[in-house]
């Protein structure tokens, strides 16, 4: 499979944003630790929002926890805004059950209760278990169960994109 350069996919989430929020004064903008963080913080230098940038990490609220455990040490919230009320675009680079997304969510209520949230996400690899959707995506590209799409960033700031697949 011929993977997809990154950065041209992060252009077009980019402008998808940039087109369907002209005014970010308000608007709270939040990555998901760590490749949906990476993406927040471009967004957030590149579409210049008033507001800091927040990220969660979603370890200690997903529902697979106890099957799952901790990878690596849990990131700290960082949500440098008031969310009771405000609008908040969520951020990941890859969306696959929507577990991930679900966890973040209920992290987010513990900061207030948004009037909307949206999701914004570099890849959409299919396979939902919860009834997610982006609403913003750089491409959507199905994979097999045993494949995953890795992002990364180098030293400059530059996405890299990766194909790893598991053994069935």
């Amino acid at each position: 499979m011929s993977l997809p350069n990154p950065e041209a996919l992060y252009a077009r989430l980019r402008d998808q944003i940039e087109k369907a929020f002209p005014d970010r004064s308000e608007l709270g903008l939040i990555g998901v630790h760590s490749g949906g963080a990476w993406i927040a913080e471009r967004l957030h230098a590149d579409l210049g929002f008033a507001l800091p940038c927040g990220f969660l990490d979603s370890a200690f609220y997903r529902d697979d926890f106890s099957e799952r455990g901790l990878k690596e040490a849990p990131k700290p919230a960082e949500v440098p805004f008031e969310v009771q009320g405000r609008t908040i675009l969520l951020v990941d680079d890859v969306l696959y059950t929507g577990r991930t997304t679900r966890a973040i969510v209920n992290h987010l209520f513990d900061f207030g209760r948004p009037a909307k949230i949206e999701l914004a996400v570099l890849l959409d690899r299919g396979g939902r278990e919860l009834p997610i959707d982006a609403q913003y995506v750089g491409k959507h590209l199905p994979l097999k169960p045993n494949e995953a799409f890795v992002l990364t960033q180098d030293d400059q700031g530059a996405f890299r994109l990766e194909l790893e697949v598991k053994p069935n």
